[in-house]
C-alpha cells in the first residue's frame, strides 16, 4: 500500500481547539508520540497529538523533496520497532508493509575490487567472507549466535521502564512489593546472561574494535561490523563505549528475522502513517501544522499547552515527544523555577553532539560498482546497505579524528541505500532514490556555521568517493538535498542534530536517560512526561519510549 497522507488541519482549527480539554496532550507527532497516543486512545483516553510541521512523522517521515521522488528524508531503514507494538496496534492492518533485503550489507573494497556481502543465508555469507579469510568464515556463525544471546538478554530492559531510582533509594518500608517488582527486568537480564555477563559487560563498555578484532582477522569484515558501532554517534570503533552502540543496532528484527533491516513501503513515513491510523481508529485526534509554543504550568502541575497563535488546549497530562532540551528548556521555560538546581545542571550537561550529514539524491539509474559491474537492471547488492570507505577500520578512525579538528572528513564514512530497487512507489519508472548517511561532519565548522557553499563542497566530497567505487555515479544525479547537523536540528527539532535525541553513551542510558532524576518519563512537574527518544530505551525507530511513557501515564491515572 502506498504511503498515505493524513488529513492536514488548517490554521482555522486553532480556534476550535482553544479551551478544549483532553485526558492527555501529546506534543510532537514523531513515531514515539504517535505510539503513546495510540496506546492511550486504545485504553479509552481522550487524546490529541499536536505536530508543528505540516507533515506527520517527525524523523520517520516521507517527503517528496524532488518532484516525483519520495524520500525517507531522515530515518531510512526499519528494524528496531518492537514486535509487540506492531501486534498491539495492528500496524499491518493499518498499512505497514516492509521489504526484506537480501543481502543486507554490501562492502566493495577499492584496493582489490573484491566485495563482501552479508546474506540471510549463513552459507552464502560464509562463502563471501571466505574470499578474505576462511578462519573468519568459520568464526562468523559463532559470533552471530553470541551476539544473539546478548541481545536476547537485554530485551527485558528494553521492553520495560527502568526502575524509579528515587523510589528505590527511599528507605521507608512502604510499597516494598512495588519496589521489588521494578527490579524484575534487570534481574531477569542478569539471569538470562548467566556466564555471558562478563562478555556482555565488556561489549557495552569497550571499544567495538576490541571485540571484532578478537573474533576476526580480515579488515573488510571487521570494518563492516564496526559501522554499527558508530552510526549517529560522535565516536570511533576504537573508543570505549562504541560497543554498546553496536549492540543497540543489532538488537532488532524484521518479520521475525533477527539482526535484519528492511525498507518500508512508501518510505519511513509509512511507519508513522500506520501508527497514526491505529491511534485514530481508537479515537485519537491528530493535528498538524500547529507549533506548540509553551507547556502551561500552574502551581507545579501542567495544565495544558499554548499554541503559536496563543490558543490554549487544556489537560492535566502532557507528554512531550520533543528532545529533553526543547521540552524542559524551551517549552517549559517559564516553569524553570520549579526545577531543582541539580536537575537543571544535569540537563545542561546532557550530550547532544552529532556529526551526521544525510544526503538525499534523485537518480536517473543505478550505480555500477567496480567490484560487481551491472547494467540498468538491479543486482542483489543494490538492495543492501552499501558501505563506502569502510573496508578498513583505520579509514573510519582517521575520518573521526579529522572531524575533531573542525572540518568534515576528507574520506567520510558513507552508508548508501537505494530503497526504490524494492519499492516501486518511490520514484518514476527507471529512476531511483538514494539515501546517503555520512559521518563525520561537525555541527559547527572551524570557519563558522555551515553555508550553502560548504554543503555543496561536502556533497562533492561524498560524490567523488562514491564515484571512485562506482564510476559514472555523478552522471546519474538529478537533484539532491544536503542535511547537516544544523539542518537536522532546524527541520526536525533534533537538538544538536543528534538523531537519537542525545548520545547513546553509558552515562546517558537506562537509569540516566535523560537524567537520573527524570529517567522514568516523569519530569519534576506533576502531569509532565517525556515520551521521545531522549527517554529510555533511546533512539532509533523503536516505539518503546512512547509505549513505556503511555503505560506510566495509565498507571498514574489509576
Amino acid at each position: 500500500m502506498p504511503f498515505r497522507r493524513l488529513t492536514v488541519y488548517t490554521k482555522r482549527l486553532n480556534s476550535s481547539l482553544h479551551g478544549k480539554r483532553y485526558d492527555a496532550i501529546v506534543v510532537g507527532g514523531g513515531h514515539n508520540g504517535l505510539v503513546a497516543a495510540a496506546y492511550l486512545a486504545k485504553a479509552g483516553k481522550n487524546v490529541v497529538v499536536i505536530e508543528r510541521r505540516p507533515v506527520l512523522g517527525g524523523a520517520a517521515v516521507t517527503e517528496e523533496i524532488v518532484p516525483g521522488f519520495k524520500f525517507s528524508r531522515c530515518s531510512y531503514v526499519l528494524s528496531l520497532l518492537r514486535p509487540y507494538i506492531i501486534k498491539d496496534l495492528e500496524l499491518k492492518k493499518h498499512g505497514l508493509k516492509v521489504y526484506l533485503r537480501n543481502p543486507t550489507s554490501y562492502t566493495p573494497v577499492l584496493s582489490t575490487n573484491k566485495s563482501l556481502a552479508l546474506w540471510h543465508e549463513r552459507y552464502k555469507t560464509q562463502q563471501e567472507i571466505a574470499k578474505f579469510s576462511t578462519q573468519d568464515a568459520e568464526a562468523y556463525p559463532i559470533y552471530e549466535d553470541w551476539i544473539g544471546r546478548l541481545t536476547k538478554a537485554i530485551y527485558p530492559l528494553i521492553d520495560n521502564e527502568p526502575p524509579d531510582i528515587q523510589q528505590l533509594l527511599n528507605r521507608k518500608w512502604t510499597n516494598i512489593t512495588g519496589k521489588m517488582k521494578q527490579l524484575v527486568p534487570p534481574l531477569t537480564s542478569v539471569w538470562t546472561l548467566g556466564k555471558e555477563f562478563p562478555s556482555f559487560f565488556e561489549l557495552v563498555s569497550a571499544p567495538a574494535s576490541k571485540i571484532v578484532d578478537r573474533w576476526f582477522v580480515s579488515e573488510p569484515l571487521r570494518a563492516t561490523l564496526a559501522t554499527d558501532a558508530i552510526i549517529g554517534a560522535v565516536t570511533s570503533p576504537r573508543l570505549p563505549g562504541s560497543g554498546y552502540v553496536l549492540l543497540h543496532h543489532v538488537m532488532g528484527e524484521t518479520e521475525g528475522r533477527r539482526h535484519s533491516w528492511s525498507y518500508v513501503e512508501g518510505g519511513m513515513g509509512g511507519v508513522s502513517s500506520a501508527i497514526a491510523a491505529s491511534a485514530k481508529s481508537h479515537g485519537a485526534e491528530i493535528v498538524t501544522g500547529m507549533p506548540v509554543n509553551e507547556i502551561l504550568v500552574e502551581d507545579g502541575s501542567v495544565v495544558g499547552v499554548k499554541l503559536e497563535d496563543d490558543s490554549e488546549v487544556r489537560s492535566s497530562i502532557v507528554l512531550s515527544n520533543a528532545t529533553p532540551h526543547i521540552t524542559y528548556m524551551e517549552l517549559l521555560r517559564k516553569a524553570k523555577d520549579s526545577f531543582t538546581e541539580d536537575f537543571i545542571k544535569q540537563l545542561n550537561s546532557y550530550d547532544y553532539s552529532s556529526q551526521v550529514t544525510k544526503i538525499n539524491v534523485a537518480l536517473s539509474g543505478l550505480p555500477s560498482f567496480k567490484a560487481d559491474p551491472s547494467g540498468s537492471s538491479p543486482l542483489p547488492h543494490h538492495q543492501a546497505t552499501i558501505h563506502i570507505n569502510t573496508c578498513n577500520t583505520d579509514l573510519i578512525h582517521k575520518a573521526y579524528e579529522e572531524a575533531q579538528m573542525g572540518h568534515w572528513s576528507s574520506r567520510p564514512m558513507i552508508e548508501m541505500c537505494i530503497p526504490s530497487v524494492l519499492d516501486p512507489t518511490l520514484a518514476p519508472k527507471g529512476n531511483h532514490v538514494a539515501t546517503i548517511f555520512t559521518q563525520y561532519t561537525p555541527y559547527t565548522l572551524n570557519t563558522g556555521p555551515w553555508t550553502e557553499q560548504d554543503r555543496e563542497a561536502y556533497a562533492n566530497t561524498v560524490f567523488d568517493w562514491i564515484e571512485e567505487y562506482a564510476p559514472g555515479f555523478r552522471k546519474l544525479i538529478i537533484d539532491k538535498e544536503v542535511l547537516t547537523p544544523q539542518d537536522l536540528e532546524r527541520i526536525f527539532g533534533l537538538t544538536g542534530g543528534n538523531i537519537f535525541h542525545g548520545a547513546m553513551s553509558l552515562d546517558q542510558l537506562y537509569l540516566a536517560r535523560p537524567t537520573y532524576t527524570a529517567s522514568c518519563y516523569r519530569g519534576q512537574l506533576k502531569g509532565m512526561y517525556l515520551c521521545g527518544s531522549g527517554s529510555h530505551p533511546g533512539g532509533g525507530v523503536m516505539g518503546a519510549c512512547g509505549h513505556h511513557a503511555a503505560q506510566m501515564v495509565l498507571n498514574d491515572m489509576k
